[in-house]
């Protein structure tokens, strides 16, 4: 009886983690540039007191989906999406750091940077800075920025042979020590970001099958709390 109780806990305890996954990736599912999650879980085997194997659950690791996520038109002329593999590259005050995030804009130096104000780099490890009387800004499909007044720099564009070496940082941004290479076969679209690859129906779903999983293993301990309450009454009413 014990053991089935710590079963069914075991249960409803990935199950719950489960859930939190999937209500962040629901919340997160208009966020630009974000990558959703999947908790992974696996059965394994344990002995118990009387010799027997139990079945437990457990959450073995959290898992992210780096597919692109849908290219949605701003018009924007610093709003930018990146087709393919590749990253771009952040300086942030601890370290480099990486985005699909291409909502950009200017700060007061004219550098263009994250919705946070970190500087996005260009393939010279610079910030890219335009000047007050850059006009007609176009950026090209290798990440070359033009104005009317000349070229000032290109996005530096990154991929990494293992993306699940990327480790999640705040507000769409990914750190890793990992060495990247030059996106090659990645390409800039102007005026255009990248939505979320989150599809809102599917997370609605799996919500409801770890919800309904979650109410099982709740019935088990119900059902085995009242027969352990029977005992106890039976085993008391023995002894009066």
């Amino acid at each position: 009886m014990e053991n089935a109780l710590l079963i069914a806990l075991s249960r409803q305890t990935v199950m719950e983690r489960h859930m939190e996954v999937i209500a962040n990736n629901i919340a997160n599912s208009s966020t630009p540039g974000f990558k959703g999650e999947q908790l992974m879980f696996v059965e394994y085997l344990a002995q118990t007191a009387g010799g027997e194997e139990a079945s437990y659950v457990q959450d073995l690791a959290l898992v992210r989906n780096y597919g692109e996520g849908k290219l949605v038109e701003t018009g924007n002329k610093l709003d930018l999406a990146i087709h393919g593999k590749g990253w771009f590259v952040v300086d942030t005050p601890e370290q480099r750091a990486y985005t699909r995030n291409g909502h950009f804009t200017l700060n007061e130096r004219g550098e263009i940077v994250t919705p946070d104000g970190h500087p996005v780099l260009s393939a010279a490890g610079t910030p890219i800075t335009l000047l007050p009387e850059d006009t007609n800004v176009e950026i090209s499909g290798d990440g070359t920025i033009s104005t009317a007044n000349g070229i000032r720099g290109r996005l530096d564009i990154v991929s990494f042979q293992d993306e699940h070496a990327l480790d999640k940082a705040a507000n769409s941004l990914f750190v890793t020590d990992a060495v990247p290479d030059r996106a090659l076969s990645a390409r800039v679209v102007q005026g255009m970001v990248e939505g979320s690859n989150v599809e809102p129906i599917v997370e609605v779903s799996n919500m409801i099958v770890a919800l309904r999983s979650y109410q099982s293993a709740q019935e088990v301990i119900l059902g085995d709390d009242g027969l352990l309450r029977q005992a106890i009454e039976v085993l008391t009413d023995q002894q009066a």
